[in-house]
């Protein structure tokens, strides 16, 4: 039995309390909505925290609210966003993304604030303390090698968040509170192509809600690839939100791949190739190539990396056949079986 290390544990009631002990911690304490990231982490000793802050008493960021769009706080669990029928009706995309994590017994743990801040993943850092020990460590914790690429200067850890490319493609916005003030910030710019300061959020700040704009016109949809169908993390991802005028032309649109680097990456060539056009299938050939030279994929988690590049082209043609309108439950099942 993998053990958790010593720590005091602060449940907090308020989001000003939550954000007074992180700042009174000096670095030294870390949050916990759901604990399907953390706990893991802390048991192979990848983080050790003196200090654990419970945010599951936090009302203010709890529940799903409508108005001109939706907020969603940061602590309803990813069960709570699928059986939201407002969320599955203006953003099936979402909906989608967040019934795609892990299993059910997870969902019914893990948080929507948690899923956007998921750590970074890879082959060589999510092992047991004496297997990264037995390697002399890793860039990313404790060590000074990435060992996905040995002369690499920065961590080459994978973004695995499903929901947080769903999301930037929504043109969601989070907000973050400390103990000095609180700021908004796109979800495209909570991240950094970094495996290790992955997040642009501070380690004083608390992500506690989710802002999705007015989704009037706008269709979306996301596609994953992971080897078991119904349960592992993405190693390839498509999330497509497009907004269609009359006559289905596409007055805007945005595509983000998932799992193929260190945060979600946007394609913005092939957004643009959409744009004032309808979706026939040479356009949806056409966007799917431009995305594709977009996902270059290290030898850092699951399935062959160029197979995982191979998977960018039909990921994107899927997602947008979904957009339009096809009935892709065959294909879906196709990719789950695959």
């Amino acid at each position: 039995m993998i053990r958790l290390p010593r720590f005091t544990y602060v449940a907090a009631r308020s989001v000003a309390e939550a954000a007074d002990h992180l700042a009174a911690s000096g670095g030294r304490a870390m949050l916990i909505a759901g604990g399907t990231d953390l706990l893991p982490n802390m048991k192979r000793r990848q983080q050790v925290p003196e200090v654990v802050i419970g945010l599951r008493g936090v009302r203010e960021m709890a529940g799903i609210r409508n108005g001109e769009g939706f907020r969603i706080g940061a602590m309803p669990t990813l069960t709570d966003v699928v059986r939201d029928e407002c969320v599955r009706a203006a953003a099936p995309g979402l909906w989608q993304a967040a019934g795609f994590v892990a299993t059910p017994h997870l969902r019914n743990m893990a948080t929507i604030g948690g899923n956007l801040c998921l750590d970074t993943r890879c082959t060589y850092y999510d092992q047991s303390e004496e297997w990264r020990r037995a390697i002399g460590y890793c860039m990313k914790k404790d060590g000074t090698t990435c060992w996905v690429a040995t002369s690499s200067p920065k961590c080459l850890a994978v973004s695995s968040t499903d929901t947080a490319p769903m999301l930037q493609a929504l043109g969601a916005r989070v907000r973050l509170v400390s103990a000095s003030g609180e700021r908004d910030l796109a979800v495209a710019d909570l991240f950094a192509n970094d495996g290790m300061a992955y997040l642009t959020r501070r380690p004083d700040e608390i992500l506690t809600e989710v802002v999705v704009p007015d989704l009037t016109g706008w269709r979306s949809a996301y596609w994953k690839l992971r080897r078991r169908g119904s349960f592992d993390f993405p190693v390839a991802s498509a999330a497509i939100a497009v907004k269609l005028s009359k006559g289905d032309v596409v007055e805007e649109a945005r595509i983000v791949l998932g799992a193929v680097a260190s945060r979600p990456q946007s394609a913005p060539a092939a957004e643009a190739v959409l744009r004032g056009h309808t979706l026939t299938d040479e356009l949806i050939a056409q966007a799917a190539d431009l995305a594709y030279p977009l996902g270059k994929p290290m030898d850092n988690t699951d399935f062959e990396l160029v197979w995982r590049k191979k998977m960018i082209r039909p990921l994107v043609t899927y997602a947008l056949k979904d957009v339009r309108g096809d009935e892709t439950k065959a294909l879906r099942l196709r990719a789950v079986l695959r």
